[in-house]
């Protein structure tokens, strides 16, 4: 043994490849150690009620629709997403939330997760209805039924179909568990009409305003559950307008202490959801291959340069300028001797 360091001793060059080897060859069983590190798990939540049809948003430069818009945000939002976090779809209409799937790691899990978003359409509709407040208990139940925690964002217009009043406003004062959630509005101030599509999505019309014109009492907290409108196509003069309500969305998250931001751009969204709590915090593996491979990288590049790195690239500069020079003077005798034979 003593014999083996001393041959490594006076033979630098061996031992840092033989290093840098050895390191590689380790960094190939991926060892990792157990690191305490913030685990951050999402629960992305998209409107597919049919208000979410309507076409007040551009996506470059075009007209597009609310949901069209939602599944833009939802692709480049998961984009920018590191590894290691984790994305659950759900699905919002009437007055309940389904959960396609529980949080799962979002890079080996990229092109489903993509392809689920894909897939966002109002015809999955359980109900024609949206009742924001109402999903709030839904979306609650359902991440209590996570596997482990997970931080909600939920997109939405805001639009409370039926209309609120005093018999169907839920009373959220004593909501618990949604510490950090994160509204998203989408939609525009302006408003325009919801177009009344067949299961085919072919266009025969628009919502009019008798179907969400409806009278306090048992039959409005029905409709509330089952989503049956007035069928009634709507004239010229008589299309419901659909807005975003901001104002009742930053409400709502105030109530519940979450916090509402406009959908209006993917940094708006990212940013806000950097301000989110991480939804627990837990002993993880850290993979240490990177890190050996780099240390084998820098052995082997000691190894290359030398102790004297300066040195040898001057030497190597000078042997560049000697071979430049030889060059020049052999192509001037060259010259000369031409210019000679000539004369």
């Amino acid at each position: 043994m003593k014999k083996f360091i001393s041959y490594l001793k006076n033979n630098h060059d061996t031992a840092l490849l033989s290093g840098a080897i050895l390191l590689l060859l380790v960094a190939l069983f991926q060892p990792s150690i157990p690191v305490k590190h913030n685990i951050y798990s999402y629960f992305l939540v998209a409107d597919i009620s049919q208000s979410m049809n309507a076409s007040d948003m551009e996506i470059n430069g075009k007209p597009a629709t609310r949901i069209a818009y939602t599944q833009k945000l939802l692709h480049e939002t998961v984009s920018s997403l590191p590894c290691d976090t984790k994305v659950g779809i759900g699905l919002f209409a009437g007055n309940s939330v389904a959960a396609l799937y529980t949080p799962i790691e979002v890079c080996e899990n990229f092109a489903a997760i993509q392809d689920t978003i894909d897939h966002l359409d109002w015809r999955n509709a359980w109900s024609g209805n949206s009742r924001v407040r109402e999903s709030l208990y839904s979306i609650a139940r359902a991440v209590r039924g996570f596997p482990e925690p997970a931080q909600v964002v939920l997109i939405t217009d805001g639009e409370e179909a039926p209309k609120l009043h005093a018999f169907n406003t839920k009373n959220l004062t004593n909501f618990q568990g949604a510490d950090g959630w994160l509204l998203v509005g989408v939609g525009s101030e302006k408003g325009t009409a919801i177009p009344k599509l067949t299961d085919k999505n072919q266009l025969i019309g628009f919502w009019s305003n008798e179907s969400f014109a409806l009278q306090p009492g048992i039959a409005q907290i029905s409709e509330s559950t089952l989503g049956t409108r007035d069928d009634n196509v709507a004239g010229s003069n008589d299309r419901f307008i659909s807005k975003l309500d901001s104002e009742y969305l930053k409400s709502v998250a105030k109530e519940i202490g979450g916090t509402y931001v406009h959908g209006n751009d993917v940094h708006n969204l990212l940013d806000a959801m950097k301000t989110q709590k991480p939804a627990r915090r837990d002993v993880a593996p850290f993979n240490l291959s990177w890190v050996l491979a780099s240390i084998a990288a820098l052995l082997l590049l000691t190894a290359y340069i030398g102790k004297h790195p300066i040195a040898q690239i001057k030497s190597t500069l000078k042997l560049y300028r000697k071979d430049l020079l030889k060059t020049r003077h052999s192509a001037n005798e060259a010259a000369i001797a031409h210019d000679n034979h000539i004369s």
